[in-house]
């Protein structure tokens, strides 16, 4: 179910966003509901899902705190109750908050041009603040855009270190996202436990069945008739992450390998562009190795 009453053609206002995860009983709506409505909010979409198999139920609310009379600092506290009367895995976003991300690249850069002229236009938010590339590359993609490029090159003799290094450059310039855009390195489990489920990749979507080198040929070489991209957020076991956005496109015998790759290329773009857009608009909860996108 869906309700929406939010409208581009007006300023958005300072909004508030709940999402929580919980055992499917009944009153939970009415609960959260009669919390905005207590402390004066105005609910502008609320969508949610049930899941029989497991017994559970998702919200995602997002609300108007512009008359809403507790700050924002004191709403989480003052929604504890109902979390624990719910038993919720739960967590509150707010709109007033920019987020800081960082994109690690190699030597391709169709995805992390995508990305940078998206936000520049606004399309995707948040602060692009810095980029990490193991390679110097794409340095001057970055002075382009007026962004901090750090070379950082790894080595499997160097791994460790160059990680330490991302990592503080990371945690000082508090980033909250980290965007793998064709980043061709694989990271420690220690990076991901630090940055649990704020790291997200792109990759081709031929996996497992084309793995190493030359996907692109391999498919080819076999005929395949649909190629495609997959975004998801990274965990210890590689490219095998909760799934966020996916995409296909059709190809058949007239298409070159050339030609399945800047389709692919297409793709990544596209599929890693929507990814992004929906953890900054916090509009995913991870539950288990799945993902609950709301639209």
């Amino acid at each position: 179910m869906l309700i929406d009453r939010t409208d581009s053609n007006f300023s958005r206002p300072s909004r508030a966003i709940l999402l929580f995860s919980c055992p499917d009983v009944k009153g939970i709506v009415a609960e959260v509901s009669h919390f905005i409505f207590t402390y004066n909010g105005n609910i502008l979409r609320s969508n949610q899902h049930s899941d029989p198999e497991t017994g559970t139920f998702f919200m995602r609310v997002e609300w108007d705190i512009s008359e809403f009379t507790l700050p924002e600092s004191k709403i989480s506290r003052a929604f504890e109750p109902i979390a624990e009367k719910f038993s919720m895995d739960y967590r509150i976003e707010f709109s007033s908050r920019t987020s800081r991300i960082a994109i690690f690249v190699s030597k391709l850069d169709h995805c992390l041009y995508d990305l940078l002229l998206r936000n520049k236009e606004g399309e995707i938010p948040g602060e692009i603040v810095l980029i990490i590339g193991n390679h110097p590359d794409l340095k001057p993609v970055a002075d382009y855009f007026h962004i901090p490029f750090h070379h950082v090159p790894v080595t499997p003799e160097t791994r460790m270190d160059a990680e330490a290094l991302e990592l503080d450059l990371l945690s000082k310039a508090n980033v909250d996202l980290v965007v793998l855009a064709r980043y061709m390195q694989i990271l420690s489990p220690s990076f991901v436990e630090t940055y649990r489920n704020r790291v997200i990749n792109i990759h081709h979507s031929f996996l497992p069945a084309f793995v190493g080198a030359k996907p692109y040929h391999q498919a080819f070489e076999r005929g395949v008739k649909i190629i495609g991209a997959t975004s998801h957020y990274v965990t210890e076991d590689l490219d095998q992450g909760p799934i966020i956005e996916q995409d296909v496109v059709r190809v058949t015998h007239q298409d070159s390998v050339a030609d399945m790759i800047q389709k692919g290329k297409n793709l990544e773009r596209l599929v890693l562009s929507r990814a992004v857009k929906l953890h900054l608009e916090h509009k995913i909860l991870v539950f288990g190795n799945k993902t609950i996108v709301f639209e």
